[in-house]
């Protein structure tokens, strides 16, 4: 039986998700990463190989902006592992211009809270017969300018944007992460299963590849040492591994110095966090 700790993490191919995945691996533990493709796999397998040699490192394929796919990877990876000990809610993405899924979400609703509620509610079982363990879901600050949230609207919400306005579409989204994080913790209260959020803070990856100035902007962002996604990295690996955290649940936690934040309204509202969790569930029924 494998000893290792067994951490799933998506969005683990580049950004801070591949930084807190070799830092995971360097501490000794079993990696069980999502990715979109396999090139983009490859990457990621060889920098945690040269990083930490012999770490074993299973991949499992799904387009977040497929539901379908992520309620299949679920379903895999809990029938895969007889154990999780902690679940990592790391990918994302900020689109500059509208586009809807398949399914007829808009993609950062699909790829940023709809996926990852999926994919968190059908391990929850498996996480819950692994305890103590551990989800941490990727927030952001960016969430203050979402300009708040009506979850009946904007979850369906399927509008065109502008590349200006698609930062309150991001921040939207990132507002429903922190909110469905702290509904989870009250939910499996007693449990001894743990659910957090963090604000890595502005960092350089991938995140913005879509801006056709993204390269030059990383290459000037990096030669002031602004934007170094090893900041997100530590805080993510804190919550997922530091024994401070073991017992903590419920928070939603800054990348300086892992400070206690309170979301802008209604993220700390209680009948709110239950309402977008309803309406979520409702939407999501067919898939799991």
């Amino acid at each position: 039986m494998n000893s290792l700790p067994t951490i799933v993490i998506t969005g683990a191919t580049s950004g801070i998700g591949l930084l807190t995945a070799i830092r995971l691996a360097r501490q000794g533990a079993h990696l069980v990463l999502t990715a979109r493709n396999k090139a983009k796999a490859a990457m990621a397998l060889a920098a945690i190989e040269n990083a930490a040699p012999g770490t074993p490192v299973d991949v499992h394929y799904a387009d977040f902006t497929r539901l379908t796919e992520v309620a299949a990877v679920a379903l895999e990876i809990s029938a895969g592992y007889p154990r999780i000990d902690a679940l990592v809610n790391n990918a994302g993405l900020h689109a500059f211009e509208q586009r809807v899924t398949d399914d007829g979400f808009a993609e950062m609703v699909s790829v940023n809270y709809l996926a990852p509620w999926l994919l968190t509610n059908i391990l929850r079982e498996r996480l819950v017969q692994s305890a103590p363990s551990r989800i941490v879901i990727v927030g952001s600050e960016a969430s203050r300018r979402s300009g708040g949230l009506v979850p009946s609207r904007d979850l369906i919400e399927i509008g065109k944007f502008s590349s200006l306005g698609s930062s309150r579409v991001y921040g939207k989204t990132k507002l429903m992460d922190i909110m469905f994080s702290m509904e989870l913790a009250r939910q499996l209260s007693g449990t001894g299963v743990t659910a957090n959020c963090i604000d890595p803070g502005f960092n350089v990856t991938e995140l913005g590849r879509e801006l056709s100035f993204a390269a030059p902007l990383q290459t000037i962002l990096n030669w002031f040492d602004i934007g170094d996604p090893q900041c997100g990295a530590d805080i993510l690996q804190k919550l997922v591994s530091d024994p401070h955290f073991a017992e903590v649940s419920g928070g939603y936690f800054s990348v300086k110095d892992a400070k206690a934040l309170i979301p802008v309204a209604p993220g700390a509202d209680t009948e709110a966090q239950r309402e977008l969790w309803r309406i979520t569930s409702d939407l999501l029924d067919g898939y799991w």
